[in-house]
């Protein structure tokens, strides 16, 4: 068991502890968090005096692992480049967690990311969810596949329209998802047919586009929507409620100009990258203002770095920098830990230091989303701890 006392305590989930503790226990899992908890002797004590102590930061979209640091073609295995509609691909197996991405990550208190495909096809394939820190992917999995990444506007235009192949325009990458879905859907019927009456209905043919659908299809896993641009974003709403899917709305760069409209919709909105030059045209109307604008609204929020656009170290940075644009501080920072858990849908995992949850912590010496000195000392995941400064 290890025994973090005297910092101060950041739960997420409620108001800070001042001279708090965080137990965890020998499966990984916090204990008890509180002003004094209950603790074996034999228990391993780290002291955070003068520390912060908070849960580990969550990435809710980037690429980490897919897109490698310091290489170029050999580690690009994010944009399967070679069809528009690709839901077969999955992000789990173009993942290298041998990349020192993971290490920049985790040693500055990241230590969940969702990622995967990138967006240059309409339909890029499925993301996961990851712990940052191990050796083989397979055992780092929070939740695979977690969402079904769709992209619009220049991308899939760019990569496709400059050979003469669909999607030269906005409206042929809405007809090719609108043919997708509607196979998948007649695929679904078919086969749920099938399986409850075998005897009077033929079983599909198997199709492996098709069946990599059925978990959006059945709502397990959301619709992840590249749009930066509002048209964008609207047309990906109109398509998800044609079909009557889950969609969850990404990088949403327009996101303050229709913050009403999106309100109204209920969707969560994933906001980033935001640090940056405006490296298209589609990033015109990029600013700070987005996360306050969608938060006095009453939009669910998080804030994603896209890395590696953002290098994923700078995800709190990029939350204090939401915060000194006016969104409140303590919003800024579920933004980065339990909002994009619970969109991702592993809230009950990670996110906020409750008891239950996995023993994902950091120990800052400083505020990360203040203080451009704040140092990590410790990081923990799963309980254990996986980086300590020297």
């Amino acid at each position: 068991m290890i025994l973090i006392q005297n910092g101060r305590v950041k739960p997420i989930a409620g108001p800070d502890i001042e001279n708090g503790q965080v137990l965890i226990d020998n499966a990984g899992k916090i204990a008890a968090v509180g002003p004094q908890v209950q603790a074996p002797e034999a228990a391993q004590v780290i002291d955070a005096a003068g520390c912060l102590v908070a849960p580990g930061f969550v990435e809710a979209h980037c690429h980490i692992g897919l897109d490698e640091e310091a290489i170029g073609f050999e580690g690009a295995d994010y944009n399967e480049i070679t069809d528009p509609i690709t839901p077969q691909m999955r992000g789990i197996d173009g993942l290298n967690p041998m990349d020192e991405a993971f290490f920049e990550a985790y040693s500055h208190g990241v230590t969940t990311a969702v990622t995967g495909p990138g967006s240059a096809n309409v339909v890029g394939g499925t993301f996961l969810a990851v712990k940052l820190w191990g050796r083989r992917v397979d055992d780092m999995v929070v939740k695979n596949p977690a969402a079904m990444k769709i992209a619009w506007g220049e991308n899939p235009k760019r990569c496709y329209g400059k050979s003469g192949k669909a999607p030269m325009t906005r409206m042929g990458a809405a007809a090719l998802l609108r043919e997708l879905l509607a196979k998948a859907q007649n695929y679904r019927e078919e086969l749920e047919a099938w399986q409850a009456d075998p005897e009077n209905h033929k079983k599909p043919a198997y199709d492996q586009k098709l069946e990599a659908m059925l978990p959006v299809m059945r709502h397990e896993i959301p619709l992840k929507s590249h749009a930066h641009r509002a048209d964008d974003i609207f047309t990906s709403l109109r398509v998800a409620k044609e079909f009557g899917l889950d969609i969850t709305l990404d990088h949403c760069t327009d996101g303050h100009l229709i913050a009403q409209e999106l309100a109204a919709e209920g969707r969560p909105c994933l906001v980033g990258p935001t640090f940056g030059n405006k490296s298209k045209f589609e990033l015109k109307n990029k600013t700070w203002d987005t996360p306050r604008a969608l938060w006095e609204q009453g939009v669910k929020l998080a804030i994603i770095t896209d890395a590696p656009v953002i290098p994923l170290r700078y995800l709190p940075l990029c939350a204090g920098l939401a915060a000194a644009a006016g969104l409140p501080e303590e919003e800024a920072w579920k933004a980065i830990t339990l909002h994009p858990a619970e969109i991702i849908g592993i809230g009950d995992r990670v996110g906020s230091l409750e008891p239950g949850k996995d023993g994902d912590i950091a120990i800052f010496r400083g505020d990360p989303l203040r203080d451009l000195q704040c140092e990590t000392l410790y990081t923990l995941i799963d309980g254990k701890i996986v980086f300590q400064k020297a």
